[in-house]
């Protein structure tokens, strides 16, 4: 068996090198399989290896119907634009750090409080994941929206809202059980499932969010332990919920059994509507955090817990070691208690809404979806753009985007689009690279990738 795990890799280690030296180019087609296999000799399962190998490396993609394309040039261009951080050279379009150029005095002055002896001292301890009374208080009065408060015994903390999610999954889905999500949905959910050993269901979505009767159709086929979704600013299609849809929905999965997972962490950006869990009480793990509202290296993410729903989720939280942590709760209670981190969420609503201003001006002309109060929109690209092929010609560029298909349950079947997230440069920064992005759609990718 070891000549033909050999084999496989070195026949791919050798299309990665001709991807790296330009020999073959972003969205040159790659031959089908079998023809492949044919030309080099070795079988179609061993040419299959090579193709996923290829993906997994991210150097090719697949879109059904059409065959399997080269994504990219340089792996190091592709690495950066992967996992970019703030102040890297590339303008970063791909990831959503939403932080104010003035916002850490203000969190400087505020979390001073801790460093006082008599409140590092309880800092210091542990913190379990119902942390304190006085902290679980803030947290329901902080979370509360449109009319919808929770009581402050359902909240329970961790490190982050993406523990919080993974803690909510791990106690609804056994291994091997089925979790119904949006068809284009967060990447980390996938991630989440896939380390957990969950089964993604996609459940189609329409202008409102999540189609009920895709929800019922799903269930039917095999039952679905829960559902994740995100009702408010959803990631990426930046679409919300009407109320009428979020009842209709809420009435379905009481009456199925199914209970929710709610992703409200980007919901601080709008007052309305009140979030699903206010329809579905009783089924609901409401997800907060705050790593938008102040920032991603100073965050807690919050659960409201129904009751009937409380112990397995704090077992989650504890087994999974997902605990928030004794100085970070502290630190979220001085921001929330003294104003900061509300007085964050109002000047982060107003710079969301200039970005989309600004990106609904340069992109004026071509298909965008987008809410006014978001911090990303969707681009729909024209006819002669495939989406991995613009995110490589945007990078050449140096902007970084993420496509579609990162989005997408179901490989091959995403749209033609790609996220563009608004957050993190600065807005000279971000109104040129939008100028830029409406330039490159509007011309032809051989004119993009000449010389």
């Amino acid at each position: 068996m070891l000549p033909a795990v050999v084999d496989y890799l070195s026949i791919a280690a050798g299309l990665a090198a001709d991807i790296e030296a330009g020999r073959l180019r972003p969205g040159d087609r790659l031959p089908p399989q079998r023809e492949f296999a044919a030309s080099r000799g070795i079988a179609a399962s061993t040419a299959a290896r090579v193709y996923a190998e290829l993906g997994r490396r991210g150097l090719v993609g697949g879109e059904v119907g059409r065959g399997t394309f080269v994504r990219a040039g340089r792996p190091a261009e592709r690495h950066r634009e992967q996992s970019l951080a703030p102040g890297e050279s590339l303008v970063n379009l791909a990831y959503n750090f939403p932080i104010l150029p003035d916002q850490h005095a203000a969190l400087a002055a505020s979390t001073a409080r801790v460093l006082r002896p008599e409140s590092m001292a309880a800092a210091q301890l542990p913190a379990g994941p119902a942390g304190s009374a006085a902290v679980r208080e803030l947290a329901a009065a902080f979370a509360g929206k449109a009319g919808w408060r929770p009581g402050a015994d359902d909240v329970m903390f961790t490190g982050s809202g993406k523990q919080a999610i993974a803690a909510a999954v791990a106690a609804l889905v056994p291994p091997g059980g089925r979790l119904g999500v949006e068809a284009i949905t967060y990447p980390l959910a996938q991630r989440i499932a896939a380390r957990l050993g969950v089964h993604l269901v996609p459940i189609p979505v329409d202008e409102a969010g999540l189609v009920p009767d895709g929800i019922r159709a799903a269930h039917r086929r095999a039952a679905l332990h829960a559902i994740y979704l995100q009702p408010t600013l959803h990631n990426p299609l930046g679409m919300t919920m009407p109320p009428a849809r979020r009842a209709e929905i809420g009435a379905l999965l009481a009456a199925l059994g199914i209970c929710a997972i709610e992703d409200a962490v980007y919901a601080f950006l709008r007052d309305e509507p009140a979030p699903l869990t206010a329809h579905a009480p009783g089924g609901t793990i409401y997800i907060d955090s705050l790593s938008k509202r102040v920032a991603p290296g100073l965050t807690v993410g919050f659960a409201v817990v129904p009751p009937a729903l409380a112990e397995p989720v704090a077992a989650a939280i504890g087994s999974g070691g997902w605990t928030a942590s004794g100085f970070a709760l502290a630190a979220a209670a001085c921001w929330m208690a003294d104003g900061t981190a509300r007085a964050l969420t109002e000047r982060k609503r107003a710079d969301a809404a200039a970005r989309q201003e600004l990106a609904a001006a340069r992109l004026a002309g071509l298909t965008v979806r987008a809410d006014p109060a978001s911090y990303h929109c969707w681009l729909e690209l024209p006819g002669q753009w495939r989406a991995d092929t613009f995110v490589a010609a945007a990078a050449r560029m140096g902007i970084a985007l993420t496509p579609a298909a990162a989005f997408a349950v179901s490989p091959g079947q995403a749209p033609n689009a790609v996220r563009i997230a608004l957050a993190s440069p600065s807005l000279p920064a971000l109104a040129a690279a939008l100028g830029s992005i409406a330039g490159l759609a509007r011309s032809a990718p051989e004119d993009a990738f000449a010389g």
